[in-house]
């Protein structure tokens, strides 16, 4: 039988945020006016049949209507290294910078050229497991380390994100980071004719853009992602079975839809993803499609466009792009100021994922009702928690993440 959710009231919490100039006149922030709404089945069967059939074809609807197909042709990966391995602050990490180029086997003349961060805990014997995320504004912006090369893409200053990435703490708690730009790998904003980035790479002769059904900038981003977790399996000092793919905002959307595609990451984590990324379209709730339109839609693949102000004709929701990374660890985070990414839509969907989990005999969050601020549920491969504040990462978020890959990558 097909879950009905139901208009619900916010009971605990009154979510107070000035709208902003960016926010369209027909923003959504009245939980009595989300449209009752029946979510499509996942329809998961056995484990067999999921593994065997329903996750492929839930995987080809996330595709043809949200996404857009990642190509597959076959990409050659070389490295050179740019900087390091330089032991930094004050010897408990070691940093490296590398320029990764992908070259299409099919289309050996064309190639794209991303520059990568990697810290990892010095002095360990054995290889350390890692978070993997893009950033939004240079590589020289998750840290003030005056070493860092600044992003060929430009970006920020130096450490202007130095919060969002928390750098020490995951060092000190045993983990690595690896981060590229993300316009280093497509360029993000309202101009993309698709001419950049990785596009052209898998471009037939004569062919200027993605079909219909081709991948936007989200899975341009997810798919580096991808390409570059394949690279860091002959790392020798990252543990590439250990690897959670990590993203916020439009980058948590990247980060789901590179943990979906890509089954070799061990951990994803979304945070304050939304509409696109972890938040159920249908409860029509904050950020819509018909609002990502213009300024965004190349994010998503065109077909994306036909279900604005129609959401609940779509074949998919945002549950079904959750369900696709069981058996694997799942974190959702929302935040009580981010309105516009939906919070409960984000935790409703989770929920709703939870009976992919269950075929691997893997219990659901321990929580039925929305949580309060600041108190996260976890089981032993889904994590959720409401954050207080605002559209944003922070040390709170960070500690919740590690707190998770403690259990899920333990060896």
């Amino acid at each position: 039988m097909m879950r009905v959710f139901p208009s619900l009231t916010l009971s605990f919490l009154a979510l107070i945020l000035p709208l902003g100039a960016a926010e369209p006149a027909d923003t959504n922030y009245d939980e009595a006016k989300v449209p009752g709404y029946t979510l499509p089945e996942l329809e998961t069967g056995s484990r067999t049949h999921w593994e065997k059939t329903r996750r492929a074809e839930v995987m080809a609807l996330l595709e043809k209507h949200v996404y857009g197909k990642t190509p597959e042709a076959a990409v050659e990966i070389t490295a050179q290294l740019l900087e390091g391995p330089t032991k930094v602050f004050d010897g408990i990490a070691v940093r490296r910078q590398v320029k990764l180029t992908f070259t299409p086997k099919t289309q050996p003349d064309r190639a794209l050229g991303i520059e990568v961060l990697l810290y990892t805990p010095a002095n360990r014997k054995e290889k350390s497991p890692a978070f993997l995320g893009l950033n939004f504004s240079g590589n020289q912006s998750v840290h003030p380390d005056p070493g860092i090369r600044m992003s060929p893409a430009g970006g920020k200053a130096r450490g202007i994100y130095e919060d969002r990435w928390q750098v020490e703490m995951l060092l000190k708690r045993g983990y690595g980071l690896v981060t590229a730009h993300r316009d280093d790998i497509d360029p993000d904003n309202y101009r993309n004719d698709f001419g950049d980035g990785p596009h052209p790479l898998f471009y037939t002769e004569g062919q200027t853009k993605p079909a219909e059904e081709g991948w936007g900038s989200i899975g341009a981003w997810a798919w580096a992602l991808s390409q570059t977790r394949k690279w860091l399996e002959k790392d020798e000092l990252i543990d590439a079975q250990r690897l959670a793919v990590i993203g916020h905002s439009r980058l948590g959307k990247t980060a789901l839809w590179a943990g979906a595609q890509d089954q070799n990451f061990a951990m994803v984590v979304s945070n304050n993803s939304g509409s696109g990324g972890a938040a159920l379209y249908r409860r029509c709730y904050g950020e819509r499609i018909h609002h990502m339109l213009k300024p965004v839609g190349y994010w998503f693949c065109r077909n994306h466009a036909r279900y604005a102000m129609r959401e609940a004709e779509m074949p998919v929701d945002q549950h079904m792009l959750l369900a696709a990374i069981a058996p694997r660890g799942l974190y959702v985070a929302s935040a009580t100021e981010d309105r516009w990414a939906d919070p409960k839509g984000e935790f409703l969907a989770l929920k709703a994922a939870e009976p992919a989990y269950a075929l691997y005999d893997l219990a659901g969050l321990p929580a039925t009702a929305w949580p309060p601020p600041n108190q996260p549920v976890s089981s032993a491969r889904l994590g959720y928690h409401l954050r207080a504040g605002k559209h944003q990462v922070t040390a709170f978020d960070w500690k919740r993440y590690l707190d998770f890959a403690d259990k899920v990558m333990a060896k």
